[in-house]
């Protein structure tokens, strides 16, 4: 029996375009990682493949690349675990405590004003109040820093998915004796993996790209790698094939979660609500 064949319409177009426009760029940049500087300069579609970009960046004793994707790792990590910690707890009293309602309008307001405001709006405060407090150029300030610009965004997808869990599981739970910690740590943590995933997919990607809170509260100890890759613009050169490919070594731990995260988000999901 013949099928018959599916139409390509305006929105496969629409589909297809956005895919170009994201993809594109990333082949433009692998392609020249692994170009010379002369053959990117006179814009070469096909040159000699050479690696020496790589090992550059990786190698070389005047590269502290390695050095500034260590320091993303620790930050972006410490960041993402600390949004997370805040979010679900404070998701769960929004949802299930019952605060006033005047409170859950508070902060809910704030984080959205605060979400919908440009960063570069607090970077110069965050450096004044870093630079007093003698944190400025530690890891410290960065997690800080990076922790509030990412709660608004990851406690309201926290607070949908805390909504998602019956409130049935809660009330039961109240009626067996349990106090809410207990109820946090037994019921609501399980069912949350998932959203916990996603929202620290989020949060991990959105610390690893950040490049205007770490510009201005990093030093040359704690530079991450989006500044780094900034330095390869220099005032008489560019180097554009090792920024290039110091482009494409950041971008892998994205891609990675990409690859692999909404697997393990549906799979969380799903066992979760088994539980």
């Amino acid at each position: 029996m013949k099928t018959k064949a599916r139409r390509f319409t305006g929105g496969d177009m629409v589909a297809w375009g956005y895919a170009l426009l994201i993809v594109a760029p990333m082949v433009w940049i692998l392609s020249n990682s692994f170009k010379r500087p002369i053959d990117i300069l006179m814009g070469k579609m096909v040159a000699p493949v050479t690696d020496a970009n790589y090992v550059s960046i990786l190698f070389s004793r005047q590269s502290d690349f390695l050095a500034n994707l260590l320091n993303s790792a620790i930050v972006a990590v410490s960041a993402t675990a600390l949004t997370l910690l805040i979010a679900t707890v404070a998701a769960f009293t929004i949802v299930r405590l019952n605060p006033p309602r005047w409170v859950s309008f508070l902060v809910l307001g704030w984080a959205l004003v605060f979400h919908m405001l440009p960063t570069l709006t607090f970077v110069g405060s965050w450096y004044v109040m870093a630079t007093q407090a003698g944190l400025h150029g530690s890891y410290l300030a960065l997690v800080l820093t990076h922790t509030v610009h990412m709660l608004p965004q990851t406690m309201f997808l926290m607070i949908g998915f805390m909504l998602a869990i019956p409130r049935e599981l809660v009330e039961a739970a109240r009626l067996d004796g349990c106090n809410y910690g207990q109820i946090f740590r037994r019921i609501i943590l399980p069912l949350s993996f998932g959203g916990m995933a996603a929202a620290g997919a989020l949060a991990f990607i959105q610390s690893w790209s950040d490049f205007a809170i770490s510009l201005n509260l990093s030093d040359q100890n704690t530079m991450t790698a989006p500044v780094a890759i900034a330095t390869f613009a220099q005032e008489h050169q560019i180097r554009y094939g090792e920024m290039a490919a110091a482009s494409v070594i950041s971008m892998l731990p994205a891609l990675v979660l990409i690859m692999f995260g909404q697997r393990f988000v549906v799979r969380g999901l799903l066992a979760g609500a088994v539980k």
